[in-house]
This record gives C-alpha cells, sequence and structure tokens, in this order.
C-alpha cells in the first residue's frame, strides 16, 4: 500500500513539472508569411496573425508607434492584430522593426521596409527566371538592389486551404534576384526605379499550371459552366482520391484549387498593391471557359484578399509555332481573343506580346520588355503617371472601299503614332472576302491608318491581323508598344 501511495505522489510531481513546464515553454509563433526583410504595404492595414498559448495577452510595438497594441488569442491559441503602416516617402528608405511579444516571448521582425507589395503568380513564362532571360549576366550583375525584396513560394500542392508556406524573404542581390521570375524582377525593377520607394515581390506560382488550379473550389461549384469542364471531371476521375504530396507533376498543377488552396490562401490576409498574372498556355484549347474561369479567379482572389478591386494586370500568351504551319492552325490566336475578353473586368489590363515572341521558343527569352510594360501599366493606371504609354494601338474600325480595307484604331491607343520597329511594312495582314478564303495583304502606313490590298481578294469583306499560331510582328505604336491581334469577322472556320 505504501509502495502505491508513493508512486501515485511521485506521478503527481511528474505531472506537476510536466504542466509547469508546458506553460514556460516558448508557444508564441507568427504566420510563416511573416518574416524580416519584407516589405509592408504602404498606406494599409497590416496584419499580423500567428498562435500563442489560449486567451495569452499579445503586444504588437512597431517602431513608429507610440503605444502597443494588444491583443488576446482564442481559445485554441489563434491570434490577430491589426496596425496601419504609414504612408511611403520617396527616397525614404528606412528600415524599420515590428515587435511582437507575449509574457514569456518576443518576436522581432527586422530589416523591414514601407512601399508597395505585388503578388506575381502563373505558370512557366511568370516562374521563368532571370538566369535564364535574354541578357542575364548583364541583369544579374546589376542586380545589387536592397531596396527590392522577394519571396518566392515553395511548390505545395493541398486538397484544403491552408495557411502556411515556405520560403523565405530576401534582400535583391546578384544571388538571389538570378532565381527569381525575370518578368516579375522587371516589373518590380521598372517600379523601383520610377517611384523610388521600397518593392516588394512575390512569386506563387508553377510551371505547366491550369487557370482552374489557382479557383477556390467553392467558385467552381457555384458556377455551372467552370464547374461540369473543369471541377467535376477531376472529383469524379480516381486523381481525386490519391493522396496529395509536395512533388511536381504535369497532371496535379492541372487539378482544381489545389495551387489555391496551398500557394494563394496562405497570403491572403497580407495588404498588397496589385497582382500580375501570366498564365494560360496549359489551357491554350479553351476559349469561352478560360475567360469566364480567370475572371472568376479575379473576383474570388480580390474578395479573399479583402481590399476592394486591386489592380490585376496580366500577359497575352507570346506566338508559338512554326513558319511552315498552316495559318489556318488559329488554336492559339483565339485563345488569345479569350484573354483580350478578360478586361472586360473592371481594373484589370492586358500586356500584349505579340513582337517579343520567339515563335520557335514556347519560353521567350526576351522577358524584360513584358516587365517593363506591366510596370509602365501600373504606373498608368494607379500611380498617377498618365504621360506614360502603356499600351499598343487597338483596332477601332474598318472601311471596305476601293478594293481596300482601311483600319482604323482607337486614337488613345495610339501614342505618338504608327511605325513599325524594323522600319519593313507591316506583317501578317490577312483579307478575305465573302468566301471567306483569306490571302496576304500589302500593308501600308498612312497617317495612323493602314491600308491593306490583294490582288486576289477584289471585294474584301474580312481582315485579320497576327490571327493565327506563331505571328512575330513589327507593327507598334512609336513608343514601342505592338498592335493587339483582332479579326474583323466572326467565323469559326475560315482557309488561308
Amino acid at each position: 500500500m505504501k509502495i502505491i501511495r508513493t508512486t501515485i505522489f511521485l506521478s503527481l510531481i511528474i505531472l506537476l513539472i510536466s504542466q509547469s513546464f508546458a506553460e514556460s515553454k516558448d508557444s508564441l509563433m507568427l504566420s510563416s508569411v511573416l518574416q524580416s526583410n519584407m516589405v509592408l504595404q504602404q498606406n494599409k492595414p497590416f496584419k499580423i496573425w500567428g498562435s500563442s498559448s489560449p486567451n495569452t495577452e499579445i503586444y504588437i510595438q512597431a517602431d513608429w508607434m507610440q503605444h502597443p497594441l494588444s491583443v488576446t488569442s482564442s481559445t485554441n491559441g489563434d491570434f490577430l492584430a491589426i496596425i496601419n503602416i504609414p504612408k511611403a516617402k520617396k527616397g525614404d528608405f528606412t528600415k524599420h522593426s515590428v515587435t511582437v511579444s507575449s509574457a514569456k516571448n518576443t518576436i522581432k521582425l527586422n530589416n523591414l521596409l514601407i512601399g508597395d507589395l505585388w503578388l506575381c503568380s502563373g505558370q512557366s513564362n511568370m516562374q521563368f527566371s532571370v538566369k535564364e532571360m535574354k541578357g542575364a549576366d548583364e541583369e544579374i550583375s546589376f542586380a545589387n538592389q536592397p531596396n527590392i525584396r522577394l519571396l518566392n513560394v515553395a511548390l505545395n500542392f493541398s486538397a484544403q486551404p491552408i495557411n502556411t508556406i515556405d520560403g523565405k524573404w530576401v534582400e535583391c542581390s546578384p544571388e538571389t534576384a538570378q532565381k527569381f521570375s525575370a518578368v516579375g524582377y522587371s516589373f518590380g525593377k521598372e517600379l523601383y526605379e520610377s517611384l523610388n520607394i521600397p518593392i516588394g515581390l512575390i512569386f506563387s506560382g508553377i510551371g505547366a499550371s491550369g487557370v482552374q488550379a489557382y479557383i477556390p473550389q467553392d467558385v467552381l461549384e457555384n458556377d455551372t459552366l467552370l464547374n461540369s469542364v473543369y471541377l467535376q471531371p477531376y472529383l469524379q476521375s480516381p486523381k481525386s482520391k490519391e493522396k496529395i504530396d509536395g512533388g511536381f507533376s504535369f497532371e496535379k498543377v492541372m487539378r482544381p484549387s489545389l495551387l489555391y488552396n496551398a500557394m494563394i490562401n496562405p497570403l491572403v490576409n497580407l495588404s498588397i498593391r496589385g497582382i500580375c498574372w501570366y498564365q494560360g498556355e496549359a489551357n491554350h484549347a479553351e476559349r469561352k471557359s478560360y475567360t469566364m474561369a480567370t475572371q472568376e479567379m479575379i473576383k474570388s482572389w480580390r474578395e479573399r484578399f479583402g481590399q476592394g478591386e486591386l489592380p490585376f494586370y496580366y500577359v497575352q500568351i507570346a506566338p508559338y509555332g512554326h513558319e511552315k504551319e498552316n495559318p489556318a492552325l488559329a488554336k492559339d490566336a483565339f485563345f488569345r481573343e479569350a484573354q483580350a475578353k478578360i478586361s472586360a473586368l473592371n481594373n484589370t489590363e492586358m500586356v500584349t506580346t505579340i513582337d517579343v515572341g520567339d515563335a520557335k521558343d514556347l519560353h521567350p527569352k526576351n522577358k524584360k520588355p513584358v516587365g517593363i510594360r506591366l510596370a509602365k501599366t501600373a504606373l498608368n493606371r494607379i500611380y498617377g503617371h498618365l504621360d506614360v504609354v502603356f499600351k499598343g494601338p487597338e483596332f477601332n474600325y474598318v472601311e471596305f472601299k476601293k478594293k481596300q480595307a482601311i483600319i482604323h484604331f482607337k486614337p488613345e491607343t495610339l501614342g505618338s503614332g504608327l511605325n513599325t520597329n524594323d522600319g519593313a511594312a507591316p506583317l501578317f495582314f490577312f483579307i478575305a472576302g465573302s468566301d471567306q478564303i483569306f490571302y496576304p495583304a500589302q500593308a501600308e502606313i498612312i497617317e495612323n491608318v493602314v491600308k491593306l490590298k490583294s490582288t486576289k481578294v477584289k471585294q474584301p469583306v474580312s481582315v485579320r491581323y497576327a490571327f493565327f499560331n506563331y505571328p512575330v510582328t513589327n507593327l507598334q505604336n512609336r513608343e514601342g508598344f505592338p498592335v493587339v491581334p483582332f479579326r474583323t469577322d466572326n467565323w469559326q472556320e475560315a482557309t488561308y
């Protein structure tokens, strides 16, 4: 009996010691998104979230705050605090700190900058790194830009939305920049040089991925078309029953919602300035569903980030194919047309790359102009630089007279006028008569219109410009932005 009492006593002592150790053990943690070296979005609330012991008082102190803010963690230990971030000042690259503490632990975020934070996402042409781009050596040598900060979100998949990421915020340097998105880096560098404020860039995407992988499942479920095209074929397949791991496969990056759950959802508490998107090659066989899917993705991201109609700037896919390919093979042209329709959604803009692609390479290396065009779009649309031209000429209307077709462009897209980037006549215009047979047209720039004719078409009724898979074009405005591909007909089939 004495032995039993002794055993019970010792057990109680051990239990009390364990409880005391557990209570004193550090349990304060911040979200994996919140790190030293990051950029805090200026002039917006900054959410600080994480976990601790239940019902614990948490103190937040930023170096620009006179007094700390306190919040109490919930019964399951979660907490979220919100502090205001000052407006960034040109040329101010002061390094700030934010301290998060409880009675028993302190976490300090150091080397923070106040500026603008942009999310860059999509597939391989956005993932394509600085070290792979045209002029990489020179670009890397000038990449010592400590006031630009970079975060590469590691590839991950999840069947349900999660809140954590792998990835490290770093200062931009030759070593770190070369591994980052070439389009994203070129975009951020142009903004930095134009605005003279800190710029933060997050890349969260993966090559070969489909748009459906970035859309929350409930959004797909609630739309009849998207549900039938993207979600149900997956849910009704054996793939939906498989265990999801973190490894890459071409099949897995097309599965609905998995990338949103693992690589976008963890970021939604961040205040950001806007989003850059370069994706579409994986969905290029689609038309109507892709336009709708991307618009629904944009709306769902905006709703979940909770910052109104965040600017969303996206890139139209580049030309790809073979010069001996039949021009009637216009799958990519119809897809580019579907992409152009996305911009009907408010506060979105499309960047055209039809002139800087490589018909022989699905991943053209000339990425710098793409990033710069995205940046000029942002400079004009949200930073008030209204003198910055950010788009190329867009088709307005066509006149048919005297065996000619005369193309007029929207005046606001002409910049300072039309020319070609090589001094030659404009390429890739085709005209057709009522027989729907297209022939190459001779094109001539007359002031700000283009006149077309062909000896094989006596009465033209339709014009197509760069409307097939592979054209690398030369027609532009004098600011160097290419004419956007177009057609004046609605024919689904035509002969070239």
